[in-house]
């Protein structure tokens, strides 16, 4: 896809103000790629993790690396990195963070901070979580900032400008966080002196564990980074606590924090709005009412947010009879552009280019809509439900549905190019529901499985690496 001049100026402002993958789907149009190379116009599965854990989140290209939020049994939380280009056919994770150091489920996708990963912790079953940050390359923790209270959790990925890192946390509204102020017990650290306090008291404590071992090897008690010292970052500001909902990843550009906020029918908590914040002080610079649940959040192109809606959540049970709404929204002052209706929801955010707004609904439907004034430009029928964020690159849409099926899209008349069955091909035979936004770095396309419920509940899953034949 030939991008305009106009365009590439947008993408340069976007990029100046963040790096790749610092935000959900890799930039603040949500596309699920920062290098608009476009996949193989013939499928082949390159490289298979399997895997007993379920895949809800979107994956995160970092580098060399391919970050993977998981859950296992009884929500057992983990987060690992996979080799993007495995030499082998059946990948192996580089490192993995789980319990004892993860307490809560990991539904968020992490984004990148420098050489670093911040991620969230807890689901709407949980109360109270936790920001993490970890060396993206694994080993110990670097800080983490405590977030209590009732249905409060972190869902939605962090978006990252510079050393400030902003999230959305349930019903705690949006914290707002200085990476580059750090403390512990009343004192003050650099991030390098943070990290070299942390390396000497995790070299005092496995002495002490070898001199336990000595003394009693039957009762020594290997160290585990819970043990650490918590090393917090400092709080710029904090918005919404208590008035609003927020699971959907907030979008961060030209000095805003367009934040979705829900409304829970079943708790009469939070406020079915979308709100443009001064991303220095927190304050309120407009607010922009919904009809349904924002729970993609929203995509920004140039001066307009595009935010996807919903009668109901991730729920399987529900998509009979379900409804959504695409709203365009102007930055300037939060006024309505256009907004259409449609006999499905939009669970995850929408795509979009200079020109076009793509999403998928429940109904099974993928739709382009113009930016400019919200007319259909096409519409593909997958068969199949679908949860995802669709994912743009060059001339093509992809996108995943509940059967597992990976469908290519041409962005210019909504045709079909190839689809790809996860569940049949003989690479992978495991048949699984794609709940994450395909991710594509390099021309690669990376997709992952969840069986938490549906026909193949508990079955096993994967992770794959889709590329050329």
């Amino acid at each position: 896809m030939k991008l305009t001049i106009a365009a590439l100026l947008c993408l340069g402002s976007m990029a100046s103000a963040q790096e790749a993958w610092s935000t959900y789907r890799g930039n603040p149009r949500r596309t699920g790629n920062t290098d608009n190379i476009a996949g193989p116009a013939t499928p082949k599965i390159l490289w298979v993790f399997k895997s007993q854990d379920h895949f809800i989140a979107s994956l995160v290209p970092a580098g060399d690396q391919l970050l993977v939020s998981g859950l296992g049994a009884f929500n057992r939380p983990a987060l690992m990195s996979l080799p993007l280009k495995s030499k082998a056919a059946a990948a192996e994770p580089t490192w993995t963070k789980s319990t004892p150091y993860l307490k809560l489920p990991v539904v968020s996708s992490p984004a990148v901070l420098g050489d670093k990963i911040v991620f969230g912790d807890g689901m709407h079953q949980t109360d109270g979580a936790v920001l993490h940050c970890l060396p993206a390359k694994g080993g110990m923790p670097v800080w983490s900032y405590a977030i209590p209270g009732e249905l409060v959790h972190l869902e939605g990925a962090p978006s990252v400008v510079g050393t400030k890192v902003t999230i959305g946390a349930g019903s705690a509204g949006v914290v707002c966080l200085d990476s580059s102020k750090i403390s512990f017990e009343g004192k003050d650290f650099t991030g390098d002196e943070a990290q070299k306090a942390m390396a000497d008291k995790w070299k005092d404590l496995l002495a002490r564990y070898e001199v336990d071992k000595k003394k009693d090897p039957d009762f020594a008690i290997p160290p585990g980074e819970d043990s650490l010292p918590k090393f917090s970052p400092k709080l710029v500001w904090q918005a919404g606590k208590g008035k609003w909902h927020v699971d959907a990843p907030v979008n961060a550009v030209g000095g805003k924090i367009v934040v979705a906020s829900a409304f829970l029918d079943k708790e009469k908590v939070g406020d079915r709005a979308v709100y443009c914040l001064n991303a220095d002080t927190g304050e309120t610079v407009w607010r922009t009412p919904l009809t349904y649940n924002p729970w993609g959040g929203a995509s920004i192109v140039g001066n307009t947010a595009i935010v996807g809606t919903s009668t109901i959540s991730f729920d399987t049970k529900l998509v009979k009879g379900a409804k959504g709404e695409v709203m365009a929204i102007d930055m300037k002052d939060g006024s309505v552009r256009w907004k259409k209706e449609f006999p499905g929801g939009i669970l995850g955010c929408v795509a979009a280019t200079e020109d076009v707004a793509v999403f998928a609904c429940t109904d099974g439907k993928v739709r382009a809509l113009a930016i400019k004034d919200g007319e259909r430009r096409w519409i593909y029928d997958a068969k199949a439900t679908i949860f995802a964020s669709p994912a743009i690159a060059g001339d093509t849409v992809y996108v995943g549905d509940l059967k597992g099926i990976v469908h290519a899209i041409d962005i210019k008349g909504g045709s079909g190019k190839w689809t790809l069955d996860l569940g049949t091909n003989p690479a992978t035979k495991s048949p699984g529901m794609i709940y994450g936004g395909i991710s594509i770095a390099d021309g690669k396309l990376f997709v992952a499985t969840s069986n938490l419920e549906g026909p193949y509940a508990r079955q096993p899953t994967v992770v794959v690496c889709i590329g050329a034949e």
